[in-house]
């Protein structure tokens, strides 16, 4: 396929970003969406209770720092974990609750995805990750959910040495700590990582359902080629590309650097959308639609309608909770309203 004269920035597929450990560190902030976010600006579902009751923990856990009994806010021998690890559903605001709470701490402080820490070490080094992050008032891990056992003994490791030099953690997932793993591997071989990272937080459940389906009704929109060339005529900085180009070119792209990829643009067209066969293809899209949601980058699509993309057979494994949760931005982000 050629280069889409209409495209402003030309072809995603032309774009080969590479990424520093000290662009990485850049990035360990919240996303542009959750700039401003706080407790306060957070709308609780009142049909849930525990939205409001997540909010309460927060606050308790923010005040923490500025008790007068110390650091932890707790007295001499009263037990406390020191982390906070918020577990619930995709689109019930756990970002915004994560976010609000980095907003809030003192001091240094960093704010990143699952897979920006595992990057940072495979950049700098694990001895060097954990020189820089030292110090820190406050860690916080979006979208906490370990795949492999080489990320579970990883992470375990890394949040075990930076508790133990002084810093708070806070997390969120769709999936309870001590269920980090399942179905995707075989956890029961190890529990003792698991029940390690399980062991650092006190876990918040958030219950309710996903907030861009309060007002974001039906399916992602699959647009016609009269429409797209609309769409691409106001979509300010652009790129068009094929799906399967699109697909190849993720898989040649470590999924850390895909938020260079997508430096600089307001939407992303892509052409031809159709069912994914392949697991592995389906899961880096993932990791490619929660960049996209982060900068807020709005995608026009032709062919199969993307909430479509993600057959049976992988909503029925062990990865449903990230392909529903890439679903729900899906939706949002072809319907103009990602916020």
């Amino acid at each position: 396929m050629s280069p889409d004269p209409r495209a402003t920035a030309g072809r995603l597929t032309d774009r080969m970003p590479t990424l520093s450990g000290e662009e990485i560190i850049a990035h360990l902030v919240p996303p542009r969406q959750f700039e401003s976010a706080t407790l306060d600006s957070y709308r609780p579902d009142r049909d849930y209770p525990s939205q409001g009751a997540a909010v309460a923990a927060i606050r308790n856990f923010v005040a923490e720092w500025t008790s007068s009994r110390g650091l932890f806010g707790r007295k001499k021998g009263q037990a406390a974990r020191p982390g906070i690890y918020l577990d619930g559903g995709f689109g019930v605001g756990k970002t915004h609750l994560l976010a609000s709470l980095w907003h809030a701490a003192p001091g240094r402080k960093y704010f990143g995805t699952f897979i920006e820490y595992t990057a940072l070490v495979g950049a700098i080094g694990y001895a060097d990750t954990v020189k820089l992050l030292t110090g820190a008032s406050i860690v916080c891990i979006d979208e906490f959910e370990l795949d492999d056992p080489g990320d579970t003994r990883l992470m375990s490791r890394l949040l075990t040495d930076l508790v133990a030099k002084g810093s708070r953690i806070a997390a969120t997932s769709n999936t309870p700590p001590h269920a980090l793993g399942e179905g995707r591997f075989a956890a029961q071989d190890f529990l003792r990582e698991i029940d390690a990272l399980a062991a650092q937080f006190t876990t918040v459940r958030i219950d309710g359902v996903d907030y861009r389906r309060r007002d974001v009704e039906g399916h992602a929109i699959a647009l016609d080629a009269s429409d797209l060339d609309a769409g691409l005529a106001t979509a300010g900085v652009v790129t068009v590309d094929s799906f399967d180009e699109v697909l190849a070119h993720l898989g040649s792209v470590h999924p850390s650097r895909y938020v260079k990829l997508i430096d600089g643009l307001d939407a992303v067209a892509v052409q031809n959308v159709h069912v994914l066969h392949n697991q592995t293809d389906a899961l880096r899209l993932v990791a490619f639609i929660d960049r996209l949601y982060d900068a807020q980058v709005v995608i026009l699509a032709t062919g199969t309608p993307f909430d479509q993309v993600f057959p049976d057979d992988m909503l029925a494994g062990g990865y449903r909770k990230k392909y529903l949760r890439a679903t729900s931005r899906l939706i949002a982000l072809t319907t103009g309203q990602p916020a």
